[in-house]
């Protein structure tokens, strides 16, 4: 008699904890947890979740060995400080190197987006609409539209269910703006305005592959305003 097929069962409580360990990551990485914030009590996360105590204390237990969070007995778990010295520090001042780094993003958020098209919420797309109309409203009224553009990038990569991407990006910091980070002798004759408002059409065309949950249009979409955003560039080589 051959042998009996492992149940499914039998390796649910492991995938449920790695499904609770993405989640707590992602909040962690996002800052909706914050640095010496208070995990929810074993009791929330149980009912939250729909999970049992067993699910919740081995999840509790891959945060600790990740060093993300600390467990204080009788006292709660809490997130721990990330250390800065794990962090990118880019110093990007000239259109060469804006231009690495949308390199760079090519590669990281053509894949998020198709993520983040599979894997979107509600909540996701309406978070995403938000910042997109925050965005032309600040550019209608030739306000910054820098903090609405990294918003939106941001929550596609929050979207993916994958903390490290939002981790990437938070690193990545304000670079990830192009238009926010080139020297002011380097930015002579450009019509940013003009600019800001072709990467927010290129914006719309994502949300609306992100809504459709079409990963292949997501991905072409985001390579389409990566590689448009580096060729607005290319006049300042």
């Amino acid at each position: 008699m051959p042998d009996p097929v492992p149940s499914p069962a039998r390796r649910r409580p492991h995938n449920l904890a790695t499904d609770l360990v993405a989640d707590l990551s992602q909040r962690i990485a996002s800052g909706r947890l914050a640095a010496g914030q208070k995990l929810p009590s074993e009791n929330q996360i149980v009912r939250e979740h729909g999970v049992s105590r067993t699910v919740v204390r081995e999840a509790i237990s891959k945060l600790q060995a990740a060093g993300l969070v600390e467990t204080h007995h009788g006292v709660g778990t809490f997130v721990l400080e990330r250390s800065e010295s794990t962090g990118l520090h880019l110093k990007v001042e000239t259109a060469s190197g804006v231009r690495a780094i949308l390199e760079l993003r090519l590669g990281l958020e053509t894949q998020a987006v198709a993520l983040a098209a599979l894997r979107r919420t509600d909540a996701h797309l309406a978070a995403m609409r938000q910042a997109l109309d925050d965005y032309q409203e600040l550019l209608a009224n030739e306000d910054s539209c820098v903090e609405a553009d990294r918003r939106f990038h941001m929550l596609i990569a929050e979207a993916t269910g994958n903390a490290y991407f939002v981790e990437i990006m938070q690193h990545l910091g304000s670079g990830i703006i192009p238009r926010s980070r080139i020297a002011s002798s380097e930015r002579a004759g450009v019509n940013l305005a003009h600019h800001a408002q072709l990467a927010n059409l290129e914006h719309e065309a994502l949300l609306s592959a992100i809504r459709r949950q079409d990963p292949d249009a997501a991905r072409a979409a985001m390579w389409t305003h990566l590689s448009n955003s580096r060729e607005r560039l290319a006049p300042h080589e």
